[in-house]
């Protein structure tokens, strides 16, 4: 995306494979949920199987996670472009087939695009929008005409984009969910499955990329085996039998206490941290602005005032998370705690008064209790801001000028969500502030969430190392109308459509980490979420037949996909 690729024309294997990781032997892994899809593209894709993209689904071609954004030959043998990306050009590879022997072609490539282009998820609709035109003028050639896109980011978009096959692909059934053996080019084949329990992918032995420098040293298991638990719980006592081999820990107080069992101490089992590389990404509570209630900024930094993560940290986590400070946290696009540049400012002239002056001299952090669960400072300070917005205190209840209480519903989908909703409703009654609590299955969550039909949840946005394109999809005024998109906050301003534009135009590496910085303060002026905290570390229980490379990429959580892409077994 900016500057050159680290490695050389000749490398032979990606910095964090290891090229001569032994290959053979089965693994059983878990997933959390069910499945009802074998396609993950279409916009019903909330309950499609885990683990397939990679294995069974690829792209043009393939990123690297040791660099910020940057892609290697896969399925595309070459990439062509010019100068002001105004055009780009795959070759691909001859050799490369789909996993019933028939070749990967150009018109594979068109149908793949413009089947995403009009039924695929949001943000392929969204980007491949932006292709002027599309030509094939022979089998192994696609050029796309990016003309007046202004967009620097489209040829890299365009060569993560999934190919499909039009022979084994229904057009008219793409919206369908569908548990039709789906036929890829990747080097797995679905091998059985158990409708929403579980799947068993076979390692294609004709796999025509094996050999191919972006894949010595990875998927190296004769047989993967997912197994769907319903819940969490189901899924540790899984663990602890010996039913699933491996096994990424999100609860802390189960990672602090929940390890003392005889498979960890006879060494059956392998408990161990490893370091979290790149962008830590945000997770929070996510106002609907669409909702009148939320629709003042004042209103919504008020709220936030309210949630003490000192006090949930030490008392059911243990103190092990760290609250996020920014959407980019921990990384050089982070605009917490740093005044903006020169450049940042030239950028942010355009929209005067959208950055906040605390946060535009990175003086700005999420607020700090002491711990109490009972903190009359921030809760006199949140007052004050209601005050600000029209509210105030009447028999026991926080209402507006119109007498109205402010009420709202948080909407949780387990146990976790729920326990956290229900601490932080309770510090909102304190205020006489009415926040009402309600779970529901992931289905009718699913159906809610694509319509935005809910005043507040809880929303996760990973970061990209190289922000772009997928932030129109979380933050850009189109994507506040589009159901199903990622902007479950309803967030519209000029200001955002402007920097996402701007990242996507910078040529120069500076240029565009002032331009994500500033688009950091804008979204964080905007109080849009409840930030909530970060694991400082990824924290894993596997099998001691489970070997993974001593290198780990630099931009990436150490298993940086459910099938564990370059993890072997020791022995057969």
């Amino acid at each position: 995306m900016h500057g050159e690729p680290a490695l050389p024309p000749d490398f032979t294997h990606l910095p964090y494979a290891d090229p001569q990781a032994r290959k053979g032997g089965r693994v059983t892994l878990g997933l959390q949920g069910t499945f009802d899809s074998f396609n993950p593209f279409n916009l019903k894709a909330g309950s499609a199987a885990q683990g397939l993209v990679g294995p069974l689904y690829q792209t043009l071609m393939f990123r690297s996670l040791d660099e910020p954004f940057t892609l290697y030959s896969l399925i595309a043998k070459t990439v062509e472009t010019d100068a002001a990306r105004s055009h780009v050009t795959f070759r691909l590879d001859p050799r490369a087939r789909f996993s019933d022997g028939s070749p990967v072609t150009s018109d594979d490539i068109r149908f793949s695009f413009e089947l995403l282009g009009k039924k695929g998820r949001p943000q392929h609709r969204a980007a491949f929008q932006l292709v002027k035109g599309i030509e094939t003028p022979d089998s192994v050639t696609v050029r796309f005409d990016l003309a007046g896109a202004n967009d620097r980011e489209l040829p890299l978009i365009l060569a993560l984009m999934p190919v499909l096959s039009r022979k084994h692909t229904n057009a008219e059934t793409f919206d369908n969910a569908s548990l039709s053996i789906p036929v890829g080019s990747g080097p797995y084949v679905i091998k059985q499955m158990k409708p929403g329990q579980s799947i068993m992918l076979e390692r294609n032995r004709d796999y025509w990329a094996k050999d191919l420098p972006v894949h010595r040293g990875f998927y190296n298991f004769d047989e993967i085996r997912f197994e769907y638990f319903r819940d969490g719980t189901t899924f540790y006592e899984a663990l602890k039998a010996g039913l699933v081999e491996y096994r990424e820990e999100n609860d802390p107080t189960k990672w602090l206490t929940g390890y003392d069992i005889p498979p960890i101490a006879d060494g059956r089992l392998i408990k161990v941290a490893l370091p979290l590389g790149g962008a830590k990404g945000m997770q929070g509570l996510a106002f609907n602005t669409r909702r009148s209630v939320f629709e003042d900024a004042l209103v919504r930094e008020a709220l936030g005032l309210l949630f003490d993560f000192e006090w949930i940290n030490a008392n059911l986590y243990g103190g092990l998370y760290r609250r996020t400070k920014s959407f980019f946290d921990e990384t050089e696009l982070a605009a917490s705690g740093k005044p903006a540049n020169d450049i940042e400012r030239k950028i942010l002239e355009a929209y005067p008064g959208v950055v906040r002056p605390d946060i535009l001299e990175g003086k700005y952090m999420p607020p700090l209790s002491d711990a109490s669960g009972l903190d009359r400072n921030l809760a006199r300070k949140a007052m004050e801001l209601f005050s600000k917005a029209g509210y105030s205190l009447a028999q026991g209840q926080l209402r507006n000028k119109a007498g109205r209480q402010l009420a709202f519903e948080i909407m949780v989908t387990e146990r976790e969500q729920e326990r956290l909703a229900l601490i932080f409703a309770q510090s909102l009654k304190r205020l006489g502030i009415d926040a009402r609590v309600r779970q529901v299955d992931l289905v009718q969550y699913q159906r809610r969430r694509q319509k935005f039909d809910f005043d507040m949840t809880f929303g996760a946005w990973i970061a990209s190392n190289s922000p772009g394109n997928e932030q129109r999809n979380r933050w850009s005024s189109q994507s506040a109308k589009q159901e199903s998109s990622f902007n479950l906050t309803g967030a519209h301003s000029e200001a955002l459509d402007g920097l996402i534009a701007t990242m996507l135009k910078a040529v120069d590496p500076e240029e565009f980490r002032s331009a994500v910085r500033a688009y950091d303060r804008v979204l964080q002026s905007g109080f849009y979420i409840v930030p909530l905290y970060h694991k400082p570390q990824q924290w894993l229980v596997h099998s001691r037949e489970l070997a993974y490379p001593e290198r780990l990429p630099r931009y990436g959580s150490p298993l940086f996909g459910q099938a564990l892409e370059t993890w072997w077994r020791k022995s057969p």
